[in-house]
């Protein structure tokens, strides 16, 4: 998921050519407060012109208690956005908050909610948060966390950060929602991203939320499942089926036992290839 501010238009027309899962338009924290209004007015446009193909739009707004909030989330309503993001959400009664708003106005279809788990707070009650019907989706921001908890976000593996990480991940995996991982603010320390994408796959993360462009065709690469596991999990599944048909109990693929919980981890990743064009 790529951030853009949304005061940048010539970024706006650029994000319609790029490979990303989804864009995230921010009116937020890109946006300086003298181009707010402009930011929301090409936020709305972009998102209505549907040009951005199988890519989902999704429009981060300025944060309750703020003096742009009301109006982001009216303009945002009456948008073709498929989600809005509420940064700093710190509990259910902030989503909460957010419903109530949105219902002031009539939206073209009933649009999801989009969580920024970026404070002690926010972390604290990710499992609340995860629960409400209408929240699909986690976004780390460890930035602010960082700067919250008074710690430094770029230790080596984030070993500062791994309980927040978790207990996001783990939230979400709870309640069947998306999880993605934060940004990673060194566009020129690719080692680094790459590193940092394969720590948040391993974690459990679905995505990597990213800054830059360049950054994309790492975070394809690294959430999207590789030939050698795609070869494996179709081995497991036709093992399986034909371990069915034959009425035999126990299966193993390559000497380790096959069970249920194998297959149903072989067909994610077959699905995440197909959705993501492996093959």
């Amino acid at each position: 998921m790529l951030y853009m501010p949304a005061s940048n238009e010539r970024a706006l027309e650029k994000a319609k050519t790029i490979p990303a899962d989804g864009f995230i338009f921010d009116l937020e924290d890109a946006v300086a407060p003298s181009a707010k209004s402009d930011a929301r007015e090409r936020a709305v446009i972009a998102a209505n012109s549907k040009s951005y193909g199988r890519s989902e739009v999704i429009i981060r707004i300025n944060g309750i208690g703020t003096e742009w909030f009301e109006d982001d989330v009216k303009a945002v309503c009456q948008s073709g956005a498929d989600a809005v993001l509420l940064p700093k959400t710190n509990s259910v009664s902030d989503v909460k908050r957010l419903r109530e708003e949105m219902s002031k106005y009539s939206s073209k279809h009933q649009m999801n909610i989009w969580c920024m788990i970026e404070t002690p707070k926010g972390v604290s009650e990710a499992m609340n948060i995860a629960k409400h019907n209408d929240v699909v989706c986690f976004c780390m921001g460890t930035v602010d966390l960082a700067n919250d908890l008074h710690c430094n976000p770029s230790v080596p593996e984030r070993w500062n950060l791994q309980m927040a990480l978790q207990t996001c991940v783990m939230s979400a995996r709870a309640h069947d929602i998306v999880a993605l991982d934060s940004v990673f603010i060194d566009i020129q320390d690719k080692k680094g991203f790459r590193e940092e994408c394969v720590q948040g796959r391993d974690l459990g993360f679905d995505g990597k939320t990213v800054i830059h462009p360049s950054m994309i065709d790492t975070a394809n690469e690294i959430f999207s499942p590789s030939v050698k596991e795609i070869q494996r999990a179709t081995k497991i599944i036709e093992a399986h089926e034909e371990a069915q048909v034959n009425g035999i109990g126990v299966v193993t693929v390559d000497g380790k036992l096959v069970e249920e919980l194998h297959v149903r981890g072989a067909r994610r990743v077959l699905d995440l290839a197909r959705a993501a064009e492996c093959f």
